[in-house]
């Protein structure tokens, strides 16, 4: 991992709130309140209070006998592999570990790989017709994906944004398809960099919800993982600029 996918690290809140700190290959991270790469002006952080190193299969954390301690997904340790998407508190800062490819690579690209192709024309076969209850199998990709879909019945569903600018808001689910956007479509957000189509959530039941980026500029997250068309669950986490939100599914 640590190789070959660019990673960040998002401060969503405490005092460098807002800050993408680059985590570059072979080079360690070190956090602190008077020595490191990542300075916090926190009277509850250590002078070098933790380090991040890249490993072959992803990054290490370790805490370096800081006073008040380092958590990570909520849970105290001195030294634990981050998984993409993990919350690492310090002081009081939280951080948001972000796993994927070049933001500016991303923005170039043209058109999806060819796995989420096969991923959306799979769901549409076998999924999208079957909900709609129709055998028009000649629609676009398109065609049949800006149409509304119905929410399933019995599931009671919605998007809470955790962090950033719109924290504290709740978006619920009235049909199937739900649309992120800058200031647009059913999650609007306030954010700048979002885009103003950026990510729809597609829900076929409560098994099969879907996160598809629709072209944006700077991505779409789940769990901290940069994706094109991924599969959620509940409590999962999506990243659209500097904004994270959570998944929240009920019947």
């Amino acid at each position: 991992m640590a190789g070959g996918e660019q990673a960040f690290l998002q401060v969503v809140s405490g005092v460098r709130r807002g800050l993408n700190v680059p985590l570059r290959a072979g080079t360690t991270l070190v956090v602190g309140r008077k020595r490191g790469d990542l300075i916090l002006d926190d009277p509850l952080v250590s002078g070098a209070h933790c380090r991040i190193l890249p490993k072959q299969d992803g990054y290490l954390l370790q805490d370096l006998g800081s006073t008040n301690g380092t958590m990570v997904d909520g849970r105290m340790v001195r030294e634990t592999m981050l998984r993409p998407g993990a919350e690492i508190t310090i002081g009081g800062s939280r951080m948001i570990l972000y796993v994927g490819e070049d933001p500016q690579e991303r923005a170039e690209s043209q058109g999806r790989s060819p796995s989420a192709q096969l991923e959306i024309a799979w769901l549409l076969d076998e999924e999208l017709v079957e909900v709609r209850g129709t055998t028009d199998r000649g629609r676009s990709q398109a065609d049949v994906i800006s149409q509304d879909l119905r929410l399933p019945p019995g599931l009671n569903a919605v998007i809470e944004v955790v962090a950033g600018q719109d924290a504290g808001k709740v978006f619920r689910f009235t049909r199937g398809n739900v649309q992120v956007g800058r200031r647009l479509g059913d999650v609007p957000l306030t954010d700048v960099e979002v885009s103003r189509h950026h990510a729809v959530v597609e829900m076929f039941g409560r098994e099969m919800i879907f996160i598809r980026d629709l072209g944006s500029t700077n991505g779409t997250y789940h769990n901290g993982r940069r994706i094109q068309v991924s599969q959620l669950q509940s409590g999962d986490t999506i990243g659209c600029g500097k904004t994270i939100m959570r998944l929240q599914v009920s019947r």
